[in-house]
């Protein structure tokens, strides 16, 4: 399982440890420190379509009305910490931030 998201951020963070505390093997991915590839923005944008973009964050209101006009590949391409938190690949599919719901998918 492959956890998408930044260092700093507490959802990520939450989600990497509930994994880890599950036993299951979990591979953390800082996208700003490791961008991702135009093939894995592609990939989560056909998953998740403009939900993969964090439209409260203050990134996104900081794009100028270009950016904000733009495909959701172009703005997490621009500003990768723009992408809503975390993302979360699996052998069986995708997960998008970390609620209820996608901690018993992945947990039980």
């Amino acid at each position: 399982m492959i956890v998408y998201g930044i260092s700093t951020c507490d959802t990520t963070k939450k989600a990497v440890k509930a994994i880890e505390r599950a036993g299951l093997p979990v591979i953390f991915r800082d996208i700003r420190a490791n961008p991702l590839t135009r093939d894995e923005i592609d990939a989560i944008v056909t998953e998740f379509g403009s939900r993969a973009v964090n439209k409260q964050s203050t990134t996104y209101r900081s794009f100028s009305d270009f950016l904000r006009e733009s495909e959701p590949e172009a703005q997490i391409a621009a500003q990768p910490t723009v992408m809503k938190r975390p993302v979360i690949q699996t052998e069986t599919g995708w997960h998008l931030g970390w609620d209820a719901e996608v901690e018993a998918a992945l947990l039980g």
